[in-house]
């Protein structure tokens, strides 16, 4: 993933504590200019109540393979650099590449 962009890192390759609570995974992100990629609907609560940074990239995608879910993270690349861009903290990614901002 790191090839499409810029520094791309899973949670376990931090010194988080394993499992990481989403919390810590919020506030490592926040301070380390992160950007969180997730299916887990917790880190939208936690970006309702706190706002951002971090900026996080919702996937709504239901039972899909890690090769599956990476392909659509790299078709939808332009989103998620305008996410990155822009003054808003929140993208959402469904299954079907529909993108709602």
């Amino acid at each position: 993933m790191s090839e499409y962009f810029n520094e791309c890192k899973h949670v376990n390759q931090t010194k988080l504590s394993k499992p990481a609570k989403d919390t810590e995974i919020w506030n490592y992100a926040a301070e380390n200019g992160y950007t969180i990629i997730t299916q887990d609907s917790d880190f939208l609560n936690l970006f309702e109540t706190r706002g951002y940074p971090p900026k996080i990239v919702l996937l709504r995608i239901g039972n899909m393979s890690k090769k599956e879910a990476g392909t659509l993270l790299i078709q939808s690349k332009a989103a998620i650099d305008d996410l990155e861009k822009n003054d808003y903290g929140l993208l959402e990614i469904y299954g079907s590449l529909e993108i709602i901002r």
